[in-house]
């Protein structure tokens, strides 16, 4: 499973990876979940829970548009982390949204890891 999600990471990441393997940690991964990140705008700080919750066996609400999200957990939605394209294009849009910048190969690998497990 690490090596898989070391693959995803490797073709989801725009910035080059340290030469040495990352081990992702799925606990620092459902930490970072729902750690609140201040926002520069001066709106409500955000985690990735605000829109996603924390059973990601449930369906989240964007905080913003208000819109249905799918659950995250590949256990109850088969078509999660199935596809590098849209991995890659939703870690790069949601990362800067609720971080406030990309976030870095270590933290996509502890998310992804985190959201296999669920």
């Amino acid at each position: 499973m690490k090596t898989r999600i070391l693959t995803l990471v490797i073709a989801a990441s725009a910035a080059a990876l340290p030469t040495t393997l990352l081990a992702a940690d799925a606990a620092a991964g459902k930490a970072g979940w729902v750690k609140e990140y201040p926002q520069a705008d001066g709106s409500p700080a955000r985690s990735c829970a605000t829109c996603h919750g924390t059973d990601l066996k449930q369906s989240g609400k964007h905080a913003k548009t208000g819109k249905v999200i799918e659950p995250m957990a590949p256990s109850v939605n088969p078509q999660r982390l199935s596809d590098e394209k849209k991995i890659a294009k939703w870690l790069l849009r949601n990362c800067k949204w609720t971080l406030g910048r990309e976030c870095s190969a270590e933290e996509k690998a502890d998310f992804l890891a985190y959201i296999k497990t669920q």
